[in-house]
Protein backbone atom coordinates (compact mmCIF):
# COMPACT_ATOMS: atom_id res chain seq x y z
CA UNK A 1 0.00 0.00 0.00
CA UNK A 2 0.93 3.62 -0.94
CA UNK A 3 -0.59 6.21 1.47
CA UNK A 4 0.47 9.78 1.23
CA UNK A 5 0.24 11.52 5.01
CA UNK A 6 -1.90 14.76 3.66
CA UNK A 7 -1.52 18.28 6.17
CA UNK A 8 -3.40 21.25 4.71
CA UNK A 9 -1.62 23.89 4.84
CA UNK A 10 -2.47 26.81 7.68
CA UNK A 11 -3.46 30.72 6.95
CA UNK A 12 -1.80 33.50 8.23
CA UNK A 13 -2.43 33.31 11.89
CA UNK A 14 -1.18 34.49 14.98
CA UNK A 15 0.27 31.44 15.89
CA UNK A 16 1.74 30.43 12.11
CA UNK A 17 4.99 32.88 12.73
CA UNK A 18 5.09 33.03 9.09
CA UNK A 19 6.07 36.56 8.60
CA UNK A 20 8.90 35.58 11.42
CA UNK A 21 10.00 32.46 9.80
CA UNK A 22 11.56 34.24 7.05
CA UNK A 23 13.84 35.58 9.11
CA UNK A 24 15.00 32.22 10.29
CA UNK A 25 14.70 30.48 6.51
CA UNK A 26 12.07 28.26 7.74
CA UNK A 27 8.83 26.97 6.17
CA UNK A 28 6.96 26.38 9.58
CA UNK A 29 6.44 26.74 12.57
CA UNK A 30 6.45 22.60 13.78
CA UNK A 31 5.41 19.63 11.64
CA UNK A 32 2.22 17.68 12.04
CA UNK A 33 2.59 15.68 15.06
CA UNK A 34 -1.07 13.89 15.26
CA UNK A 35 0.27 12.73 10.97
CA UNK A 36 3.60 11.25 12.44
CA UNK A 37 1.46 9.51 15.66
CA UNK A 38 -0.85 7.83 13.00
CA UNK A 39 2.16 6.85 10.39
CA UNK A 40 3.78 4.54 13.43
CA UNK A 41 -0.13 2.74 13.74
CA UNK A 42 0.20 1.92 10.33
CA UNK A 43 1.80 -1.57 9.29
CA UNK A 44 5.39 -1.60 8.75
CA UNK A 45 5.17 -3.00 5.46
CA UNK A 46 3.01 0.28 3.91
CA UNK A 47 4.95 2.79 1.81
CA UNK A 48 4.57 6.08 3.75
CA UNK A 49 5.45 9.54 1.93
CA UNK A 50 4.60 12.96 4.17
CA UNK A 51 3.06 15.64 2.33
CA UNK A 52 2.61 18.93 4.42
CA UNK A 53 1.65 21.53 2.34
CA UNK A 54 2.88 24.21 4.61
CA UNK A 55 6.62 22.69 3.30
CA UNK A 56 5.67 21.59 -0.14
CA UNK A 57 2.56 21.31 -2.79
CA UNK A 58 0.95 18.18 -3.45
CA UNK A 59 2.15 16.81 -7.19
CA UNK A 60 0.52 15.29 -9.46
CA UNK A 61 3.50 12.39 -9.63
CA UNK A 62 2.53 11.90 -5.87
CA UNK A 63 -1.28 11.26 -6.30
CA UNK A 64 -0.07 9.04 -9.03
CA UNK A 65 1.99 7.07 -7.06
CA UNK A 66 -0.67 6.83 -4.10
CA UNK A 67 -2.93 4.04 -3.35
CA UNK A 68 -4.40 5.83 -0.59
CA UNK A 69 -4.43 9.81 1.02
CA UNK A 70 -4.62 9.96 4.86
CA UNK A 71 -5.54 13.85 6.07
CA UNK A 72 -5.59 15.16 9.20
CA UNK A 73 -6.74 18.59 9.85
CA UNK A 74 -7.64 21.18 12.83
CA UNK A 75 -10.19 23.75 12.08
CA UNK A 76 -8.60 26.33 10.36
CA UNK A 77 -7.03 24.73 8.25
CA UNK A 78 -11.03 23.77 6.75
CA UNK A 79 -10.51 25.39 3.51
CA UNK A 80 -7.20 23.98 2.05
CA UNK A 81 -8.34 20.31 3.51
CA UNK A 82 -11.40 20.49 1.25
CA UNK A 83 -9.37 21.43 -1.71
CA UNK A 84 -6.89 18.35 -1.29
CA UNK A 85 -9.88 16.20 -0.39
CA UNK A 86 -11.47 17.50 -4.38
CA UNK A 87 -7.64 17.24 -5.90
CA UNK A 88 -7.27 13.15 -4.27
CA UNK A 89 -11.07 12.06 -5.46
CA UNK A 90 -9.99 13.18 -8.97
CA UNK A 91 -7.21 11.53 -8.91
CA UNK A 92 -8.94 8.43 -8.00
CA UNK A 93 -7.14 8.29 -4.66
CA UNK A 94 -9.09 6.80 -2.04
CA UNK A 95 -9.03 9.53 1.26
CA UNK A 96 -8.86 8.75 4.93
CA UNK A 97 -9.63 11.24 7.74
CA UNK A 98 -9.15 11.99 11.14
CA UNK A 99 -8.53 14.81 13.55
CA UNK A 100 -10.45 17.75 15.62
CA UNK A 101 -11.95 18.92 11.88
CA UNK A 102 -13.58 15.79 10.84
CA UNK A 103 -14.15 14.64 14.53
CA UNK A 104 -16.40 17.79 14.98
CA UNK A 105 -17.58 18.32 11.18
CA UNK A 106 -17.93 14.87 10.22
CA UNK A 107 -21.18 15.63 8.53
CA UNK A 108 -19.57 17.93 5.85
CA UNK A 109 -17.15 16.02 4.21
CA UNK A 110 -19.00 13.88 1.97
CA UNK A 111 -16.84 12.76 -0.23
CA UNK A 112 -14.60 10.97 2.35
CA UNK A 113 -14.44 7.31 1.72
CA UNK A 114 -13.60 7.27 5.18
CA UNK A 115 -13.41 8.92 8.51
CA UNK A 116 -11.24 7.35 11.44
CA UNK A 117 -12.71 9.74 14.47
CA UNK A 118 -12.00 10.82 18.27
CA UNK A 119 -8.49 9.20 19.40
CA UNK A 120 -6.58 6.83 16.44
CA UNK A 121 -5.24 4.74 18.51
CA UNK A 122 -8.19 3.25 19.10
CA UNK A 123 -10.20 4.06 15.96
CA UNK A 124 -7.63 3.15 13.52
CA UNK A 125 -6.88 -0.49 14.18
CA UNK A 126 -10.24 -0.93 14.24
CA UNK A 127 -10.33 0.81 10.38
CA UNK A 128 -7.08 -1.21 10.00
CA UNK A 129 -8.48 -4.71 10.56
CA UNK A 130 -11.28 -4.60 8.51
CA UNK A 131 -9.52 -2.64 5.39
CA UNK A 132 -7.11 -5.66 5.58
CA UNK A 133 -10.42 -8.08 5.70
CA UNK A 134 -12.18 -6.24 2.39
CA UNK A 135 -14.97 -4.84 4.49
CA UNK A 136 -13.72 -0.90 5.65
CA UNK A 137 -17.09 0.90 6.73
CA UNK A 138 -17.07 4.63 6.20
CA UNK A 139 -16.89 6.13 9.49
CA UNK A 140 -15.19 5.07 12.88
CA UNK A 141 -15.55 6.78 16.51
CA UNK A 142 -15.82 5.81 19.74
CA UNK A 143 -16.58 7.34 23.36
CA UNK A 144 -13.48 5.69 24.83
CA UNK A 145 -10.53 7.63 25.79
CA UNK A 146 -7.16 5.94 24.68
CA UNK A 147 -4.66 5.22 27.83
CA UNK A 148 -1.38 7.18 26.48
CA UNK A 149 0.73 4.14 27.44
CA UNK A 150 -0.31 2.54 24.35
CA UNK A 151 0.44 5.92 21.71
CA UNK A 152 3.46 4.81 19.57
CA UNK A 153 6.91 6.98 18.98
CA UNK A 154 6.38 9.55 16.00
CA UNK A 155 7.94 9.12 13.06
CA UNK A 156 10.42 11.73 13.27
CA UNK A 157 12.20 9.80 9.81
CA UNK A 158 9.27 10.75 7.25
CA UNK A 159 10.36 14.53 7.85
CA UNK A 160 12.81 17.06 7.22
CA UNK A 161 13.46 18.51 10.57
CA UNK A 162 15.62 21.27 8.99
CA UNK A 163 12.06 23.08 6.97
CA UNK A 164 10.67 23.39 11.14
CA UNK A 165 11.80 26.30 13.16
CA UNK A 166 10.44 23.54 16.61
CA UNK A 167 9.36 20.38 17.32
CA UNK A 168 6.78 18.87 19.45
CA UNK A 169 6.24 15.89 21.64
CA UNK A 170 2.77 15.35 23.68
CA UNK A 171 2.69 14.16 27.26
CA UNK A 172 -1.07 14.19 28.17
CA UNK A 173 -4.56 14.31 27.03
CA UNK A 174 -7.25 15.95 29.01
CA UNK A 175 -7.96 18.63 31.32
CA UNK A 176 -9.39 19.13 34.85
CA UNK A 177 -11.03 22.16 34.18
CA UNK A 178 -14.98 22.91 32.46
CA UNK A 179 -14.20 26.30 30.25
CA UNK A 180 -17.88 26.64 28.48
CA UNK A 181 -16.20 27.72 25.59
CA UNK A 182 -12.90 25.55 25.22
CA UNK A 183 -13.46 22.28 23.52
CA UNK A 184 -10.72 20.27 24.74
CA UNK A 185 -12.88 18.39 27.61
CA UNK A 186 -14.78 17.80 24.78
CA UNK A 187 -13.07 15.92 22.47
CA UNK A 188 -10.44 14.61 25.14
CA UNK A 189 -12.07 14.25 28.34
CA UNK A 190 -11.39 15.90 32.11
CA UNK A 191 -9.23 12.57 33.05
CA UNK A 192 -5.61 13.35 32.67
CA UNK A 193 -3.67 10.82 30.50
CA UNK A 194 -0.78 10.56 30.74
CA UNK A 195 2.39 9.38 28.73
CA UNK A 196 5.72 7.87 31.19
CA UNK A 197 8.65 9.79 31.48
CA UNK A 198 10.24 6.90 29.55
CA UNK A 199 7.89 7.32 26.40
CA UNK A 200 8.95 10.98 26.60
CA UNK A 201 12.30 10.22 26.67
CA UNK A 202 12.61 7.77 24.05
CA UNK A 203 10.78 10.60 21.72
CA UNK A 204 12.92 13.13 22.41
CA UNK A 205 16.16 10.56 21.66
CA UNK A 206 14.56 10.04 18.40
CA UNK A 207 14.44 14.15 17.72
CA UNK A 208 18.22 14.55 19.71
CA UNK A 209 19.61 11.56 17.46
CA UNK A 210 18.35 12.71 14.29
CA UNK A 211 20.32 16.06 15.38
CA UNK A 212 17.64 18.49 16.44
CA UNK A 213 19.04 21.03 19.28
CA UNK A 214 16.13 23.64 18.87
CA UNK A 215 12.72 24.17 20.85
CA UNK A 216 9.90 21.51 21.35
CA UNK A 217 6.52 22.39 22.32
CA UNK A 218 4.79 19.92 24.60
CA UNK A 219 1.62 20.09 23.21
CA UNK A 220 -0.98 19.24 26.56
CA UNK A 221 -3.81 21.74 26.66
CA UNK A 222 -3.28 21.42 30.10
CA UNK A 223 0.59 20.28 31.09
CA UNK A 224 -0.15 20.82 35.07
CA UNK A 225 -2.90 19.34 35.06
CA UNK A 226 -1.58 16.20 36.76
CA UNK A 227 1.23 17.96 39.35
CA UNK A 228 2.30 15.26 40.90
CA UNK A 229 2.87 12.81 38.10
CA UNK A 230 4.81 16.22 36.80
CA UNK A 231 7.07 16.73 40.38
CA UNK A 232 7.71 12.60 40.89
CA UNK A 233 8.27 11.20 37.73
CA UNK A 234 8.50 13.59 33.90
CA UNK A 235 10.32 16.78 35.45
CA UNK A 236 13.11 14.57 37.31
CA UNK A 237 13.38 12.84 34.22
CA UNK A 238 13.52 15.99 32.12
CA UNK A 239 16.14 17.20 34.36
CA UNK A 240 18.21 14.21 34.24
CA UNK A 241 18.08 13.91 30.32
CA UNK A 242 19.44 17.08 29.89
CA UNK A 243 22.77 16.87 31.55
CA UNK A 244 24.19 15.94 28.93
CA UNK A 245 22.29 17.37 26.40
CA UNK A 246 22.82 20.71 24.80
CA UNK A 247 20.03 23.50 23.24
CA UNK A 248 16.90 21.71 23.71
CA UNK A 249 14.49 23.65 25.48
CA UNK A 250 10.93 23.05 25.56
CA UNK A 251 7.66 25.04 25.84
CA UNK A 252 4.25 24.56 26.41
CA UNK A 253 0.13 25.56 27.81
CA UNK A 254 -0.84 25.55 31.46
CA UNK A 255 -3.11 26.63 33.85
CA UNK A 256 -2.62 29.82 35.37
CA UNK A 257 -2.66 27.95 38.96
CA UNK A 258 0.92 26.83 38.38
CA UNK A 259 2.23 30.50 39.78
CA UNK A 260 0.67 28.85 43.16
CA UNK A 261 3.37 26.18 42.97
CA UNK A 262 7.03 27.79 43.61
CA UNK A 263 8.34 24.41 43.44
CA UNK A 264 6.64 23.39 40.33
CA UNK A 265 7.75 26.47 38.91
CA UNK A 266 11.48 25.46 39.94
CA UNK A 267 11.11 22.57 38.11
CA UNK A 268 10.09 23.29 35.04
CA UNK A 269 12.76 25.85 34.34
CA UNK A 270 15.65 22.83 35.36
CA UNK A 271 13.87 20.49 33.15
CA UNK A 272 14.32 23.66 30.44
CA UNK A 273 10.98 24.68 30.16
CA UNK A 274 11.11 28.51 29.26
CA UNK A 275 7.74 29.58 27.96
CA UNK A 276 4.40 28.71 28.96
CA UNK A 277 0.90 29.64 27.01
CA UNK A 278 -1.89 30.56 29.93
CA UNK A 279 -5.42 30.78 28.76
CA UNK A 280 -6.48 34.21 30.97
CA UNK A 281 -8.96 35.37 28.74
CA UNK A 282 -10.22 38.56 30.35
CA UNK A 283 -9.29 40.39 33.94
CA UNK A 284 -13.04 40.49 34.41
CA UNK A 285 -14.23 38.05 37.33
CA UNK A 286 -18.15 38.76 35.60
CA UNK A 287 -16.96 37.47 32.96
CA UNK A 288 -14.74 34.59 34.26
CA UNK A 289 -17.64 33.22 35.93
CA UNK A 290 -19.82 33.58 32.95
CA UNK A 291 -17.81 31.12 30.89
CA UNK A 292 -16.82 29.09 33.85
CA UNK A 293 -12.73 29.82 33.99
CA UNK A 294 -13.39 29.00 37.86
CA UNK A 295 -9.25 28.82 38.02
CA UNK A 296 -9.31 32.30 36.88
CA UNK A 297 -11.34 33.38 39.42
CA UNK A 298 -10.70 35.68 42.64
CA UNK A 299 -6.78 36.09 42.18
CA UNK A 300 -4.25 38.70 41.23
CA UNK A 301 -3.81 37.88 37.90
CA UNK A 302 -1.12 40.07 37.00
CA UNK A 303 0.83 39.40 40.16
CA UNK A 304 0.51 35.24 38.99
CA UNK A 305 1.98 36.40 35.86
CA UNK A 306 5.26 38.25 37.31
CA UNK A 307 5.61 35.45 39.33
CA UNK A 308 5.50 32.78 36.52
CA UNK A 309 8.13 35.15 34.80
CA UNK A 310 10.68 35.87 37.71
CA UNK A 311 10.60 32.31 38.12
CA UNK A 312 12.51 32.06 34.65
CA UNK A 313 9.35 31.43 32.02
CA UNK A 314 8.24 33.91 29.39
CA UNK A 315 4.42 34.00 29.81
CA UNK A 316 2.13 33.92 26.31
CA UNK A 317 -1.58 35.22 26.90
CA UNK A 318 -4.62 34.10 25.29
CA UNK A 319 -7.46 36.71 25.65
CA UNK A 320 -11.01 36.90 24.62
CA UNK A 321 -13.57 39.95 23.86
CA UNK A 322 -17.32 39.49 23.17
CA UNK A 323 -18.53 38.11 26.52
CA UNK A 324 -22.40 38.60 27.07
CA UNK A 325 -21.04 41.04 30.47
CA UNK A 326 -18.54 43.20 27.74
CA UNK A 327 -19.26 46.82 28.01
CA UNK A 328 -17.60 49.98 27.09
CA UNK A 329 -14.61 50.22 29.50
CA UNK A 330 -13.86 46.67 28.71
CA UNK A 331 -11.46 47.11 26.20
CA UNK A 332 -9.38 49.51 27.83
CA UNK A 333 -9.13 47.49 31.39
CA UNK A 334 -7.91 44.57 29.07
CA UNK A 335 -5.08 46.66 27.34
CA UNK A 336 -3.98 47.79 31.11
CA UNK A 337 -3.99 44.44 32.32
CA UNK A 338 -1.69 43.24 29.31
CA UNK A 339 0.76 46.05 29.41
CA UNK A 340 0.98 45.88 33.35
CA UNK A 341 1.77 42.26 33.12
CA UNK A 342 4.64 42.62 30.60
CA UNK A 343 2.93 39.70 28.36
CA UNK A 344 4.70 40.15 24.83
CA UNK A 345 2.70 37.68 23.10
CA UNK A 346 -0.90 38.49 23.92
CA UNK A 347 -3.18 36.74 21.43
CA UNK A 348 -6.57 38.50 21.53
CA UNK A 349 -9.58 36.79 19.88
CA UNK A 350 -13.62 37.15 19.62
CA UNK A 351 -15.38 34.44 21.19
CA UNK A 352 -16.22 31.69 19.30
CA UNK A 353 -18.25 28.78 19.86
CA UNK A 354 -16.65 25.43 18.78
CA UNK A 355 -19.06 22.45 18.36
CA UNK A 356 -20.14 20.19 21.34
CA UNK A 357 -18.77 22.97 23.88
CA UNK A 358 -21.40 23.95 26.61
CA UNK A 359 -20.69 27.46 24.74
CA UNK A 360 -22.18 25.92 21.63
CA UNK A 361 -25.24 24.34 23.19
CA UNK A 362 -26.50 26.96 25.30
CA UNK A 363 -26.15 29.38 22.17
CA UNK A 364 -27.91 27.07 19.82
CA UNK A 365 -30.02 26.81 22.33
CA UNK A 366 -30.73 30.78 22.45
CA UNK A 367 -31.05 30.73 18.57
CA UNK A 368 -27.82 32.71 19.01
CA UNK A 369 -25.47 30.35 16.44
CA UNK A 370 -24.72 31.88 13.23
CA UNK A 371 -22.29 28.93 11.30
CA UNK A 372 -19.92 26.55 11.97
CA UNK A 373 -16.56 28.75 13.68
CA UNK A 374 -13.30 29.72 11.28
CA UNK A 375 -10.67 28.50 14.27
CA UNK A 376 -8.54 31.18 13.68
CA UNK A 377 -8.22 33.06 17.23
CA UNK A 378 -7.40 36.83 15.63
CA UNK A 379 -9.63 37.08 12.39
CA UNK A 380 -12.11 39.46 13.70
CA UNK A 381 -14.65 36.87 13.29
CA UNK A 382 -17.49 35.04 15.68
CA UNK A 383 -20.13 32.50 14.83
CA UNK A 384 -22.56 33.24 17.69
CA UNK A 385 -24.66 36.63 17.69
CA UNK A 386 -23.19 38.80 20.79
CA UNK A 387 -24.75 40.69 22.85
CA UNK A 388 -22.56 44.11 22.59
CA UNK A 389 -23.85 45.28 18.97
CA UNK A 390 -21.74 43.64 16.53
CA UNK A 391 -20.18 46.53 14.80
CA UNK A 392 -19.19 48.33 18.09
CA UNK A 393 -17.37 45.25 18.80
CA UNK A 394 -15.87 44.48 15.75
CA UNK A 395 -14.47 48.45 15.80
CA UNK A 396 -13.75 48.21 19.66
CA UNK A 397 -11.99 44.89 18.61
CA UNK A 398 -10.06 46.75 15.95
CA UNK A 399 -8.69 49.97 17.68
CA UNK A 400 -7.73 47.24 20.45
CA UNK A 401 -5.28 45.12 18.22
CA UNK A 402 -3.90 48.38 16.49
CA UNK A 403 -2.91 49.94 20.03
CA UNK A 404 -1.32 46.56 21.40
CA UNK A 405 1.03 45.91 18.28
CA UNK A 406 1.65 49.51 17.67
CA UNK A 407 5.46 49.68 17.40
CA UNK A 408 5.62 52.47 20.54
CA UNK A 409 2.68 49.98 23.04
CA UNK A 410 4.87 46.51 21.99
CA UNK A 411 8.04 47.55 22.23
CA UNK A 412 7.03 49.19 25.51
CA UNK A 413 5.55 46.25 27.01
CA UNK A 414 8.87 44.05 25.44
CA UNK A 415 11.01 46.60 27.63
CA UNK A 416 8.54 45.82 30.53
CA UNK A 417 8.82 42.02 30.44
CA UNK A 418 12.83 42.25 29.57
CA UNK A 419 13.42 44.47 32.96
CA UNK A 420 11.63 41.90 35.44
CA UNK A 421 12.78 38.36 33.32
CA UNK A 422 15.05 36.18 35.60
CA UNK A 423 16.45 33.97 32.16
CA UNK A 424 17.67 30.92 33.57
CA UNK A 425 20.82 29.67 32.73
CA UNK A 426 21.61 26.87 30.13
CA UNK A 427 24.27 25.24 28.60
CA UNK A 428 25.07 26.69 25.71
CA UNK A 429 24.99 24.64 22.59
CA UNK A 430 27.94 25.62 19.56
CA UNK A 431 26.43 24.53 16.30
CA UNK A 432 27.55 26.19 13.08
CA UNK A 433 24.40 26.15 11.57
CA UNK A 434 21.98 27.59 14.96
CA UNK A 435 24.44 30.35 14.81
CA UNK A 436 24.26 30.91 11.08
CA UNK A 437 20.56 30.77 11.45
CA UNK A 438 20.49 33.21 14.41
CA UNK A 439 23.24 35.65 12.47
CA UNK A 440 21.15 35.76 9.55
CA UNK A 441 17.98 36.60 11.62
CA UNK A 442 19.83 39.60 13.07
CA UNK A 443 21.27 40.93 10.08
CA UNK A 444 17.39 41.01 8.61
CA UNK A 445 16.22 42.61 11.41
CA UNK A 446 18.39 45.53 11.45
CA UNK A 447 17.54 45.95 7.56
CA UNK A 448 13.95 45.13 8.07
CA UNK A 449 12.79 46.51 11.32
CA UNK A 450 16.01 48.29 12.06
CA UNK A 451 16.41 50.68 8.56
CA UNK A 452 13.46 50.15 6.26
CA UNK A 453 10.53 49.68 9.45
CA UNK A 454 7.95 51.68 10.58
CA UNK A 455 9.18 50.40 14.01
CA UNK A 456 12.70 51.55 13.31
CA UNK A 457 12.88 54.35 16.43
CA UNK A 458 11.59 51.73 18.85
CA UNK A 459 13.67 49.07 17.61
CA UNK A 460 16.87 51.07 18.04
CA UNK A 461 15.94 51.95 21.47
CA UNK A 462 15.35 48.36 22.29
CA UNK A 463 18.74 47.36 20.75
CA UNK A 464 21.12 49.61 22.65
CA UNK A 465 18.79 49.68 25.58
CA UNK A 466 19.15 45.94 25.80
CA UNK A 467 22.87 45.78 24.80
CA UNK A 468 23.79 47.64 27.47
CA UNK A 469 21.21 46.97 30.52
CA UNK A 470 20.66 43.42 29.99
CA UNK A 471 23.19 42.04 27.60
CA UNK A 472 22.09 38.48 28.09
CA UNK A 473 18.56 39.11 27.03
CA UNK A 474 19.84 40.71 23.30
CA UNK A 475 19.27 37.59 21.10
CA UNK A 476 15.26 37.62 22.70
CA UNK A 477 15.27 41.34 22.48
CA UNK A 478 15.77 40.49 18.74
CA UNK A 479 13.27 37.68 18.99
CA UNK A 480 10.68 39.95 20.37
CA UNK A 481 11.42 42.43 17.97
CA UNK A 482 10.95 39.95 14.64
CA UNK A 483 7.92 38.63 16.57
CA UNK A 484 6.53 41.94 16.41
CA UNK A 485 6.84 42.39 13.02
CA UNK A 486 4.91 38.80 12.40
CA UNK A 487 1.80 40.34 14.70
CA UNK A 488 1.52 43.86 13.10
CA UNK A 489 1.11 41.77 10.08
CA UNK A 490 -1.38 39.82 10.97
CA UNK A 491 -3.51 42.49 12.13
CA UNK A 492 -2.87 44.29 9.21
CA UNK A 493 -4.22 41.42 6.84
CA UNK A 494 -7.08 40.37 8.86
CA UNK A 495 -8.08 43.39 11.80
CA UNK A 496 -6.62 46.83 10.85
Amino acid sequence: MNVLLIYPKFPDTFWSFKHALKFIHKKSSAPPLGLLTIAALLPREWNLRLIDTNIHELRKKDLDWADMAMISAMTVQRDSARELIERCKNAGVKVVAGGPLFTTEPESFPDVNHLILNEGEITLPAFLKDLANGKAQREYCTSDYAEMAGSPIPRWELMNLNDYAGMCIQYSRGCPFNCEFCNVTALLGHRMRLKTSRQIIAELDGLYQAGWRGGVFFVDDNLIGNKRALKEDLLPALISWRKDKEGMTFNTEASINLADDKELMSLMVAAGFNKVFIGIETPDEDNLAECNKKQNLNRDLVADVHRIQQAGMQVQGGFIVGFDNDNATTFQRLIDFIQHSGIVTAMVGILQAPIGTQLYARMEKAGRILRNMSGDNVDGSTNIVPAMNITALKEQYRKLLNHLYSPQIYYQRVRAFLRDYNLPKVRIHIDLKVIYQNLAAFVRSVFQLGLFGRERRQYWQLFFWTLFKKPRLFPLAIEFSIYGYHFRKINEQHVA
